[in-house]
């Protein structure tokens, strides 16, 4: 079974989980620009036919690219190694699988957002969120009495 959060503790998260959601969407935002760059040119030599490359700002480019990639990648993976998902990167949106009524929900966040407010199903993602109720707030214990 994954790891679960009661509401207290995914809250406590935020901060971080949102430090490391910034530096993943930054490094993204870099890697694809630079793509777009090295698309551009590949564009234009083929336009043309071929042209004089600078060939050590081409290389030095693509391993800009394959850097900021790499730290997108490592950054999500640090979020997903913490037990949360990243729904959508651009976008901001994290779940914290917790345990509600003895089975999996997900306590649902959206970067902008000052703390976690809703959850939803796991099937019905971020369209089917549902504002909390009391009983996010007792433990695990509590909830099944």
């Amino acid at each position: 079974m994954s790891k679960t959060f009661t509401l207290g503790e995914a809250q406590t998260m935020l901060r971080v989980l949102e430090a490391l959601l910034r530096k993943a969407q930054g490094a993204g935002l870099r890697a694809g620009e630079l793509e777009m760059g090295m698309q551009q040119l590949s564009y234009r030599i083929h336009l043309s036919g071929g042209m004089n490359v600078n060939v050590t700002a081409a290389a030095r480019r693509r391993a800009e690219r394959d850097k900021a990639a790499q730290e997108t990648a490592d950054t999500l993976g640090e979020i997903e190694a913490i037990g949360v998902q990243v729904q959508d990167l651009e976008e901001g949106l994290l779940d914290f699988p917790c345990v509600k009524d003895g089975k999996t929900v997900m306590l649902c966040w959206k970067l902008g957002e000052d703390s976690i407010t809703h959850w939803h199903e796991p099937e019905d993602g971020f369209a089917g969120r549902k504002p909390l109720d009391a009983g996010f707030g007792k433990p695990e214990r509590e909830q099944l009495n």
